[in-house]
């Protein structure tokens, strides 16, 4: 049955309708006095959610580097801030994790032991933590407990405060807001000013707020370090697991970024189980960069997202979602498919103009929404700007965008390849057998072709990275043009097939490189190998099968086999003729290089005809600085040459060599080609003089352009011998 009962003072009063066994204990102290075990008060409570710090007197932050590397320049100009006159803000702005809390401890320590300062440090990166900090700064420059009390609880401004403290202190002070990456949190509360006893330094990502401008204030920037001194670095904490020479490769491998360097250090020299050299780490480094950087932070005491270089992007990513900005995050995917190398602005212009539609990424990005992302982005140091081959580009740093393409949702990362490899594709040049002009400005979009093929091979990246090859030959960078060539057949054979066009194209590709660069031999064999399989598989007539044949020609002619070259030639052409038309550019080159071989074999007469129809079909379809319409006066004039036929050769050479020279450069090797023409022909003429001032030149400049140990080279050199020799016996 119920039980009703009261209690008073300080008695209890317990009921229960069960069986229950109740004990309690009463402990009574004098008015007045509290809990023995209790926290005793001894201010104001703070805030809900503030926490005192333990110190403003010690850099709460993670591992230090017990030596600072490469910073002496701006050390020097922060040490003649602190031991000077004072009232002045100095701002460290820079990537996460390049250092900057770094250089701010080297300086602290400085201040308070070289110089005679009190050092304050406050962590700036929330409202929270900077208000208990700058308070507890004001209780160490001697502000009262009742003073603190009515700042905390709202009853007095607690900037006017702790600032009124700072400027009465009985010492000279430093004062580090370290990681104030969000502005406005210090600008809302009038927290940074100046001050003629102190000065302040400031740590921040953000490197663009118009509060860093302030009067009294200076901006410096703090990047990644040197290579050499961040391969000191590696060595400084991990003396034992290798050499200077492996440690700069492991620090390359990182992108010289302080962060990462400091967990990859961590990590070499705190294995128990294993113990990688450098060079073994360099390897793992390859399978997953981020995972294995971050096992460091074990070793450095600290599990924060500052701290790991896989999280600590994304506390700038958050601050900009914070800010209305999720398309940043957006953004930032997309440029993590591409490499660390400069990405020009035009490239994300079909985006910004809503020619390209990326409403399906996570987070959409709007074409109203790119600009603003951008300088999100930018404000944040995650991306700068820089201009390459005098275009504008944005650019982040490898690690960033390793990490940040590792963290990428796995039913995203086929959507934000597909949307790069489409931005590439818009961007590159016509993909063209003979090209029409000299293009430029496609280089600075190659190294983001091979980034995508890596991270997503198929047939759309495996497209691209062949007509990079492509413009690498036509530039005149077959080396180049043979790597990337190489990559692309690699990797089409294993994701598509053998026998696939894409993959067929790679090998063409490849194939013209090797004849360039004068390995005859191997670029007949792998003609040979492709015309085969296009003819079975696209037919006789197909314009690939038709290409391969006009290449294998080309092998087969600078083998010495003329006869074999024009039949394969006249095939190629009649066919080309006929399928493509008499003003198709692949027409065109089967033709040119018929007339060449012609005049190889002495068949004077077909050869003066063919040539005729040839000139007259250029003047007819082409424009005078077409490239294909140079390379037909070139090939004429050099057919010219070998039949010996010096004089009329002579004004064709001397306009090829303008022409070259003039629509592709000087050093281009189709140029330099003309050049060696034009020598031959004053040779030829009994020119000596000329041909010699020639020659030299031709040597110089390939050296430049191919190498010393290029045939070519060789070749001119025995020519120049024998010229010399010759000259000498003339009257």
């Amino acid at each position: 049955m119920p039980i009703d009962g009261r209690a008073s003072g300080q008695g209890r009063v317990f009921q229960t309708s069960g069986d229950q066994h109740i004990e309690e204990h009463h402990h009574h102290y004098g008015a007045g006095t509290g809990s023995l075990l209790a926290p005793q008060p001894v201010g104001p409570r703070p805030p809900h959610g503030a926490t005192v710090p333990d110190s403003v007197r010690v850099p709460l932050v993670g591992r230090a580097p017990g030596i600072l590397r490469d910073r002496a320049d701006l050390m020097e100009r922060l040490r003649t801030a602190v031991t000077g006159p004072g009232g002045d803000v100095h701002v460290l702005h820079g990537l996460g994790g390049c250092g900057k809390t770094a250089v701010a401890h080297a300086l602290f320590t400085e201040a308070v032991r070289d110089h005679g300062r009190v050092g304050l440090w406050v962590n700036a990166s929330e409202r929270i933590s900077l208000r208990a900090g700058m308070l507890a700064v004001a209780g160490d420059r001697g502000a009262t407990t009742g003073e603190l009390a009515a700042a905390a609880s709202g009853q007095r401004a607690a900037a006017d405060l702790v600032w009124h403290y700072l400027d009465h202190s009985a010492q000279r002070w430093l004062l580090v807001l370290d990681n104030a990456d969000d502005p406005t949190v210090l600008e809302e509360g009038g927290w940074l000013r100046t001050s003629p006893l102190g000065t302040v330094l400031v740590t921040t990502r953000h490197a663009t707020s118009p509060l860093w401008r302030g009067a009294g204030s200076a901006r410096h920037p703090v990047g990644v370090l040197p290579e050499a001194d961040a391969a000191q670095v590696l060595c400084d904490l991990a003396p034992d697991a290798g050499t200077v020479e492996s440690a700069q490769k492991v620090a390359r491998r990182l992108g010289c970024l302080p962060l990462a360097l400091t967990l990859a250090g961590s990590h070499l020299s705190h294995q128990l189980l294993e113990s990688w050299s450098m060079d073994e780490y360099d390897r793992k480094l390859s399978e997953d960069s981020t995972a294995l950087v971050d096992q460091g932070a074990a070793g450095t005491g600290s599990g924060q997202s500052r701290h790991l270089v896989g999280r600590t992007w994304q506390l700038s990513l958050d601050a900009l979602a914070g800010q209305g900005l999720p398309e940043a995050t957006a953004l930032l995917r997309l440029l993590s498919c591409w490499a660390a190398d400069p990405v020009p602005l035009s490239l994300l212009m079909p985006v910004a103009r809503g020619e390209v539609d990326f409403g399906h990424l996570a987070p959409p990005l709007a074409a109203d929404r790119v600009e603003p992302a951008l300088r999100g982005l930018l404000d944040h140091s995650l991306i700068g700007m820089v201009e390459a081959d005098g275009r504008r580009c944005v650019q982040a740093h490898g690690v960033l965008l390793d990490s940040v393409a590792a963290g990428v949702p796995e039913v995203q990362r086929g959507v934000l390849a597909e949307a790069a490899g489409r931005l590439l594709e818009a961007a590159l040049p016509p993909d063209e057998a003979v090209p029409a002009e000299t293009y430029t400005g496609w280089e600075l979009l190659a190294p983001h072709v091979t980034r995508l093929l890596r991270a997503a091979p198929g047939e759309r990246s495996a497209v691209l990275m062949v007509r990079v090859a492509r413009q690498m030959q036509h530039a005149g960078n077959f080396a180049g043009a043979l790597r990337h060539a190489r990559y692309a057949a690699d990797a089409a054979e294993r994701t598509l097939s053998g026998e696939h066009s894409v993959t067929l194209s790679a090998h063409d590709a490849e194939a013209r490189a090797l004849l360039f660069l004068a390995r005859r031999t191997d670029a007949e064999a792998l003609h040979r190998r492709i015309w085969t399989v296009r003819r079975r598989v696209l037919g006789e007539d197909h314009p690939e099968t038709l290409w391969s044949c006009t290449g294998l020609a080309m092998a087969v002619r600078l083998l010495d086999r003329s006869e074999e070259a024009e039949q394969l030639l006249r095939q190629a052409a009649v066919t080309q003729r006929r399928v493509l038309g008499a003003d198709a550019l692949e027409t065109f080159l089967s033709r040119s290089l018929l007339v060449l071989t012609l005049s190889a074999l002495d068949k004077r007469e077909q050869f003066d005809e063919e040539a005729a129809r040839l000139l007259e079909d250029c003047e007819r379809f082409l424009p005078p600085d077409h490239l294909s319409a140079l390379m037909v006066r070139h090939n004429y004039g050099d057919a010219l040459r070998a039949l010996g036929r010096y004089a009329e050769a002579e004004p064709v050479a001397r306009r090829a060599l303008a022409d070259q020279a003039r629509v592709q450069g000087q050093d281009h090797p189709l140029a330099l080609a003309a050049l060696s023409l034009t020598a031959r022909v004053a040779h030829g003429l009994g020119k000596y003089d000329e041909a010699i001032a020639a020659l030299k030149e031709l040597i110089e400049r390939r050296e430049r352009a191919l190498g010393p140990e290029h045939p070519f080279i060789a070749e001119n050199r025995e020519w120049l011998a024998a010229w010399q020799a010759e000259a000498e016996t003339q009257p």
